[in-house]
């Protein structure tokens, strides 16, 4: 019997059977003898080499109270991870691996492993994270069902209790481990930043720079120097030498949002940073290197963009070491009365003002509502209820819209005008009312609006006029 195959099928296990029970499989057997000398005196361990003898033991034995389970480099190990996860839903799985050796990051992460440890190991971390993720016999399965707010920094936390986000949140936290690009998509108001600094203060970069560039919100002739700096003289009122935000979140995670918005010229130095950290200032041929991760978030749709040519391919590819998608809030209702909650304690302690409590009509009408402009839309609600104080104003508001002059628009019905002519009046009433809603959901940020209409700033302007919409009636 050859070596590894004598010590897949060996136990290491401890005399106390009240420790938990880890079972690791590492075809690396220096790898195991690390793992039994750093492990052995504080678990109940049994380790393995080889797949068969692993699988015999999951399915004639006790379901452990964790596996660590090795990929490597040219091994197809993911049948493994998914055969695994299929047989044992409950069973909380570590994944032991250097991830630039993983074929198919996201493949591994999907598949609901609760944590990811690189290679090489570094101090305690297989037992800091072996002890995150146990849980006691009868919680199995039912990790974080309860509503979670995890602070982020002054002003900012991570809020999440249905299934969707909880979900979201266990691949945010494996992904930030990784270290590698990231995507994040959703529409306006979803909370893609909050997720972005979310993942970053779960990662190694925790301690450094978070840096957020809105790359919509900055004109594109600044844009540029704005990521990259410029040197002394590289045009006029260039007066001294400026970094740039790249140079200043070295060691960190720069955010650029609305990554859609790049320019073109941009785009293909955004890809040279990718490729191999480097880049240069405006105005310099030198090369600087630096170590940034980059998250990335848009609400447009990515493969229109890319088969319109208005963002590029090979770019796509790069920012996608793994994609995000935060759904909107229409699809976790159940979260609403959670984040009411939240904000309504956020808003009093802003404005210094006491909560106030939600009416079981009023939650009602919140769940209800479609919530175009999501999280956004909703804090300016809970803040409008805070600041007057008028539950009727805010039902009112929250009535859905029976006819578009509900919306503030000035529509007249097209009486014995054929049938094109009230069509057309209809059409009209209906993008309107989009409009409002969109604008509403926005805080009448109309650049944020025309963003998710997806149509120029220019137009939304014209059809505000056209329609005659305005603030004036809001709450």
């Amino acid at each position: 019997m050859s070596a590894s195959a004598s010590y897949s099928m060996s136990a290491l296990k401890s005399v106390t059977k009240s420790r938990p029970q880890v079972v690791a499989f590492e075809p690396d057997l220096a790898v195991l003898d690390y793992l039994r000398l750093t492990l052995g005196d504080r678990y109940e361990l049994t380790l393995f080499s080889e797949e068969k003898s692993l699988l015999l033991r999951l399915e004639q034995s006790e379901e452990p109270d964790m596996l660590l389970l090795a990929l490597h480099p040219g091994r197809d190990s993911f049948p493994l991870v998914t055969q695994i996860r299929a047989s044992h839903p409950n069973l909380p799985v570590i994944v032991l691996s250097c991830t630039a050796e993983i074929r198919d990051l996201e493949v591994v992460i999907r598949s609901g492993v609760r944590a990811i440890v690189m290679k090489p190991f570094v101090g305690t971390d297989v037992e800091e994270t072996i002890e995150e993720h146990l849980v006691s016999p009868d919680r199995k399965g039912a990790v974080g069902d309860a509503p979670r707010e995890v602070p982020l920094n002054e002003t900012h936390s991570f809020v999440r209790s249905s299934k969707k986000m909880r979900d979201l949140e266990s691949q945010a936290a494996l992904v930030a481990r990784a270290d590698i690009p990231l995507l994040i998509l959703g529409e306006s108001g979803t909370g893609k930043e909050i997720l972005a600094l979310y993942t970053h203060k779960m990662s190694s970069r925790s301690q450094n720079t978070f840096l957020k560039v809105n790359c919509a919100a900055v004109p594109a002739d600044l844009l540029e120097s704005e990521l990259f700096g410029y040197e002394q003289g590289a045009f006029t009122g260039a007066v001294k030498t400026k970094p740039g935000k790249f140079e200043i979140c070295t060691g960190g995670t720069i955010f650029l949002d609305e990554i859609g918005e790049m320019p073109a010229l941009l785009q293909a130095k955004l890809l040279q940073v990718l490729q191999d950290g480097t880049f240069s200032r405006l105005g310099s041929r030198s090369p600087m290197k630096v170590d940034v991760r980059v998250i990335a978030a848009t609400n447009i749709n990515m493969k229109e963009a890319m088969a319109n040519k208005s963002f590029r391919e090979d770019l796509y590819y790069r920012l996608n070491g793994f994609t995000l998608n935060i759904p909107p809030l229409r699809e976790r209702r159940e979260e609403i009365p959670v984040l009411s909650e939240y904000f309504m304690r956020k808003g009093a302690r802003r404005y210094g003002r006491d909560p106030l409590s939600f009416s079981t009509r009023l939650m009602d009408a919140l769940i209800a509502h479609n919530w175009p402009g999501n999280l956004r839309e909703l804090e300016n609600v809970v803040n409008r209820y805070l600041v007057l104080g008028d539950e009727r104003a805010i039902l009112e508001e929250l009535a859905p819209a029976t006819t578009p002059a509900a919306t503030g628009g000035n529509i007249e019905p097209a009486t014995g005008a054929g049938l094109k002519a009230m069509v057309k009046n209809l059409k009209g009433g209906a993008e309107a009312a989009a409009i409002a809603q969109v604008l509403e959901g926005t805080g009448w940020n109309r650049k944020a609006a025309a963003n998710d209409l997806q149509i120029s700033y220019k137009a939304l302007l014209y059809k505000i006029k056209q329609y005659d919409l305005s603030p004036q009636d809001r709450a």
